[in-house]
């Protein structure tokens, strides 16, 4: 086995997370610190044109292109579960889109955890420190961090309409998203810089690269921890063909992700004793939480065909049209090359006991079947809306031993009443809404999931074909209180049971949040960075 050296820290991962983490951890000269990415430095030029995820995601490049288990709930299909492959993540592939959540979200993990650092208003500083407003610095953003955040660069009737429409049934318009309150509609605000995707590697690695006491490696795929008794002494993994060793002097970091993280704890012999032992691997800490709790987004696609309006089903149809988007980016960095997958986005609670909303729409001026597929060949936009606090829960197991298999990924998505009924309920909001008077010059007709579906048990079955994910898995290795004995972390992002090791990404998650979790996952590794800088000082 390859020795390949030893570190203060290592970093497992490099992706939202991992980024934050490297650049925090090596800021300190007097310590060293190994990154391990299991992906490439990509710098492919469609994970830099925002448009591009139509060419990353569930391209093996850059998405390592798992597939859900059959979910029952999605009347037995298996769907794609992109997550991002190279440094930077998800975030070299995602939608872009710049949200917190709601404060509910945050007073609830402090909660569960019994640590008020967690509250909204102990983390906004947080995401104001990394943030780097558009708009400049306020009480609720910030200038000058790593994380930029800027308008779109295009525009559309259609959604415009849809916006004017969202009001006429009740929901009224906002500016911000990101106060603690997200109640409304209006235009996403999206992690770009000038036109082109802003990810981790671009605003937290790449400017620290040079530092001499940080070393990327990237093509390394960690296999498990190295645990001794009960500390954790490094890792092994496989690189340039060949088994590696890597060794920590004070903590190894876990920043795989709510899928990774949890994978790599099991092959380590962390995790649910009888899955170890099934799949043959000695059990070094029973721990059956891990890889259970797995939270996501499932969107419901609604689609309408319209008339007498252009959407981009059209555009890519014409040759004039696509000349001219790619003459618009080329020069101004903006049109529909710059935009990211959803443009409009709303925030609504599904019933009237409903606190704070509970429902996230997406709404884009395209529509096709399923990802991957051609966009259609008529005029149509899709209104995808998602139940942003599901009570389902699934899991995340590895197959085997081998750290190449992809891992059983089951959300056991609508798996409760509450969640089928909020699909339903979702449905109906959006129905709502398509019969305003701005939508009507349009002439909206329903394609999906069709006017025949009616009674909340075919709703609820229609939203079984027509549900997808949206991407944001958490919640695999959550933390807990003092007195929660089967979460995996405690509120410091310590795993429970061994020493040396931490995890700092989405799995730790114990609620998932009200709205995208790429902004919250940054947020979570500047406050891990600054819990490690610290145990180190005391």
């Amino acid at each position: 086995m390859h020795d390949r050296g030893e570190y203060d820290y290592i970093i497992v991962g490099g992706g939202a997370a991992g980024c934050v983490l490297a650049n925090r951890l090596s800021a300190d000269p007097d310590v060293s610190v190994l990154l391990l990415e299991a992906g490439n430095d990509e710098r492919w030029i469609w994970t830099r044109i925002p448009v591009g995820y139509l060419y990353c995601i569930n391209n093996p490049r850059t998405d390592w292109c798992y597939r859900t288990e059959p979910e029952p709930g999605l009347n037995d299909r298996s769907i794609v579960y992109a997550r991002g492959k190279g440094l930077g993540g998800s975030t070299l592939i995602n939608a872009m889109l710049s949200l917190r959540g709601q404060a509910r979200d945050y007073d609830e993990w402090a909660r569960m955890t019994g640590d008020p650092q967690w509250r909204w208003e102990n983390v906004l500083p947080l995401f104001r420190g990394v943030e780097d407003y558009w708009n400049g610095p306020s009480e609720m953003h910030g200038a000058g961090g790593e994380w930029r955040v800027e308008q779109q660069r295009l525009s559309w009737t259609i959604l415009d309409r849809f916006a004017d429409a969202a009001t006429e049934a009740g929901i009224p318009k906002t500016g911000d998203f990101n106060t603690g309150d997200n109640t409304g509609v209006s235009r996403f605000e999206v992690n770009q810089r000038h036109g082109t995707r802003w990810s981790s590697m671009r605003g937290f690695l790449d400017p620290i690269r040079h530092r001499s006491n940080l070393t990327v490696i990237t093509g390394a795929l960690t296999d498990r921890l190295r645990i001794e008794g009960r500390s954790v002494t490094g890792v092994e993994f496989r690189a340039d063909g060949e088994r590696c060793i890597a060794r920590s002097r004070i903590e190894t970091v876990l920043a795989a992700g709510a899928i990774g993280s949890p994978a790599i704890l099991q092959r380590s012999g962390v995790g649910d004793q009888a899955l170890l032992q099934d799949r043959g691997i000695p059990v070094a800490l029973h721990a059956p939480d891990v890889g259970a709790n797995l939270q996501d987004h499932l969107q419901l696609r609604c689609i309408y065909r319209v008339q007498g309006v252009t959407t981009l089903n059209q555009q890519m149809r014409s040759l004039p049209a696509k000349a001219k988007m790619a003459l618009d980016y080329a020069l101004f960095r903006r049109g529909p090359l710059s935009m990211a997958p959803s443009q409009l986005g709303l925030f609504a609670r599904s019933a009237d006991d409903v606190e704070t909303p509970d429902l996230e729409y997406h709404v884009q001026p395209l529509s096709l079947d399923k990802f991957g597929d051609p966009l259609h060949p008529f005029p149509a936009f899709t209104a995808s809306v998602a139940d942003v606090r599901p009570e389902s829960r699934g899991s995340v197991t590895i197959a085997d031993r081998d750290p190449a298999s992809a891992p059983r990924i089951a959300p056991c998505y609508l798996s409760t009443d509450g969640d089928r009924r909020r699909a339903a309920r979702a449905i109906r909001l959006t129905r709502r809404i398509i019969e305003q008077p701005s939508l009507a010059p349009y002439h909206p007709q329903e394609y999906l999931p069709g006017p025949d579906c009616q009674s909340d048990e075919e709703l609820a079955h229609a939203a079984g074909d027509i549900g997808t994910t949206i991407f944001h898995p958490v919640g695999t290795c959550r933390m807990g209180a003092d007195d929660d004995p089967d979460a995996v972390t405690d509120s410091q992002l310590r795993v429970r049971g061994l020493d040396g090791v931490r995890l700092v990404d989405a799995s730790i998650m114990p609620t998932i949040t009200s709205g995208n979790t790429c902004t919250p996952t940054i947020m979570i590794a500047e406050r891990g960075a600054a819990l490690i800088r610290q145990s180190r000082a005391n």
